[in-house]
């Protein structure tokens, strides 16, 4: 897929399972007014999901959008569930994952009220270095709920 490619829209019932082999994708909310916040994003080896919305028979509350070219394999959910479903060890770690990355959703969420700035970026570094220098700064800055020019400034000041 190319950079800004749509995979998979806020609000639809038809839903794959992504495995990517390489490049970088989000998981982005938006409301009305077109403003996004993005929730996560995802790089090689890793898997992008709707898997709980489509369990709970649900509309996806994401979009899953590329941040960078990328190639990547796709499933139909349907197949992927089949699949766990003959193979419960899969699945159980599966779903141990996806409560994870539910809980890392979470806590930056909690992070983005009560860090500051340079500590919002300090935690990114932690978490995510390999990731730092392969995003955008825009999508970056946009995910840490900062302008491009503050996370450039923090940049040039060291403060980072």
């Amino acid at each position: 897929c190319a950079k800004g490619d749509v995979l998979l829209n806020q609000g639809v019932h038809e839903m794959e399972q992504y495995f990517i082999l390489e490049g970088i994708l989000k998981r982005v909310v938006s409301n009305r007014e077109a403003k996004e916040m993005i929730l996560r994003f995802t790089d090689e080896g890793e898997m992008e999901t709707s898997y709980a919305a489509w369990r709970l028979g649900t509309p996806t509350p994401y979009s899953i959008v590329c941040v960078t070219k990328a190639r990547i394999v796709k499933l139909g959910m349907r197949e992927w569930v089949a699949f766990l479903e003959k193979h419960q060890g899969v699945k159980q770690s599966f779903e141990y994952n996806v409560m994870h990355l539910m809980s890392e959703i979470m806590a930056h969420t909690i992070t983005l009220h009560l860090l500051d700035a340079p500590g919002r970026v300090k935690r990114f570094l932690r978490k995510h270095a390999e990731l730092f220098d392969r995003i955008p700064k825009k999508e970056l800055a946009s995910y840490l709920n900062l302008s491009a020019e503050t996370l450039s400034r923090l940049k040039q000041r060291g403060k980072i």
